[in-house]
């Protein structure tokens, strides 16, 4: 290695570790956490959805007589996606600022059903409570944990003597931050006439915009992988600010399916962790086949170890264990890959080839099985899970062949693994 490679190394190295601290932040992480708890509702709702507009038409035929009951499970949880988030986040940020999880929860739950009230009916309106209001609901969670940690440090809470029990010493504390984000909101939404959720969406705009599009999604996929090379989680540390877009966009996939319109967002929730990280983040459930039979025992025993763990979208194994991190010859290969099935895949949706997310699947969900389903039920998006593995594999085999060269020395000299039998 020469000092030139070796400061870029080090830059890098620095780089991760800011990245992995930013995504580490107590509001990041909360964000990442709350929607991610939001998740299974989008599972449950996705199923009843499909139930009630089955792809089969003889499925249909059956079920027609009962599509009313079981939509009324989509509505109870895409209908009020954006109040999740907003306690999901409120929960996890109020539990690391070292406040009580609960009356964060409330305190966010009560300042965001306020803004979502109707000025002129005085009453809740529908769309700020789903998937529309998600970046709002982040906001007023994030801000009403702040108010109400700040208020704490400030001591300008109500205490109440030792020996009361604790619900009642939590409930007394938040009334100060209660009145507080009450009286704010209500100031700002009411009487001074700011809308709040169109303020934000025209300030996130591009970034709605920019992720839904053939070089946004593959910007995305460049620099998740990216920022796996060099160690740092990458999927942990853009889902902060990229998951909830994701969602959003399932959700209005969601409702266009049930009006039986066009799916609008190609890279909804599950374009990436289904059709891009087949097998794991950077396709590696094809190097694992392309080692299966390995002339290096080392490679070989490390792939067939990882491949069960691989089938279900784990990589680690074989991530850490060849290495693919700080590998200059297959980190090349890891990107390729993701970059390609990031764009083919768009651009097969955007033709028509290939259905678009519309059910929300977990991410550990085997590769082909995954991609039927979180489309609905596209046979054309399962044969292409297929095709994306022989793709990849493609890709990796060239450099697969070089690492196995040049690696075959420093296997020679060390001793055998144990066998796994």
């Amino acid at each position: 290695m020469t000092a030139g490679d070796g400061q870029v190394a080090k830059a890098s190295l620095r780089l991760a570790e800011r990245l992995a601290a930013f995504a580490d932040r107590p509001i990041m992480a909360s964000i990442r956490g709350g929607v991610a708890a939001v998740v299974p509702l989008t599972i449950v709702g996705g199923l009843f959805m499909l139930l009630a507009n089955p792809p089969l038409p003889a499925v249909e035929r059956v079920l027609a007589p009962w599509a009313d009951l079981l939509r009324i499970p989509v509505t109870a949880t895409f209908g009020i996606l954006g109040l999740f988030v907003c306690l999901a986040v409120a929960h996890e940020l109020g539990g690391r600022r070292g406040q009580d999880p609960l009356s964060s929860t409330i305190l966010a739950g009560a300042s965001f059903l306020l803004l979502a009230v109707d000025p002129q009916s005085g009453r809740l309106a529908p769309e700020p409570l789903g998937s529309q209001g998600i970046l709002m609901a982040i906001l007023v969670g994030v801000v009403a944990v702040e108010v109400q940690a700040l208020l704490a440090r400030r001591g300008l809470v109500i205490r109440m003597p030792e020996g009361v029990p604790r619900i009642i010493y939590e409930s007394f504390a938040a009334l100060v931050p209660l009145a507080v984000l009450v009286a704010g909101f209500w100031g700002l939404r009411f009487v001074l006439g700011v809308d709040l959720a169109a303020v934000i969406e025209r300030v996130f705009r591009p970034l709605v915009f920019a992720l839904d599009t053939l070089p946004g999604i593959v910007t995305f996929a460049f620099l998740v992988t990216l920022l796996w090379s060099v160690g740092i989680n990458g999927d942990n540390a853009l889902d902060p600010i990229v998951g909830p877009f994701f969602l959003q966009y399932l959700a209005a996939n969601v409702e266009a399916w049930e009006r039986h319109a066009p799916l609008p967002h190609p890279t909804a929730l599950g374009f990436f962790t289904t059709f891009v990280n087949v097998g794991g983040t950077g396709a590696t459930l094809a190097l694992a086949l392309v080692l299966l039979n390995s002339r290096n025992a080392v490679h070989r025993r490390v792939s067939r170890l990882s491949l069960p763990a691989q089938v279900f979208q784990i990589n680690e194994p074989l991530f850490f264990g060849l290495p693919i991190v700080l590998n200059p010859i297959l980190m090349v290969p890891y990107v390729i890959n993701a970059v390609l099935l990031a764009g083919a895949t768009f651009l097969l949706m955007e033709w028509g080839l290939v259905g678009r997310p519309v059910v929300g699947i977990p991410w550990t969900t085997p590769p082909i099985v995954g991609h039927y389903l979180a489309t609905g039920g596209d046979w054309r998006a399962a044969a292409w899970g297929g095709v994306s593995i022989l793709l990849a594999m493609a890709v990796y085999w060239p450099f697969a062949r070089i690492w196995e060269r040049q690696s075959a020395p420093a296997a020679a000299a060390a001793p055998p693994p144990p066998d796994a039998s």
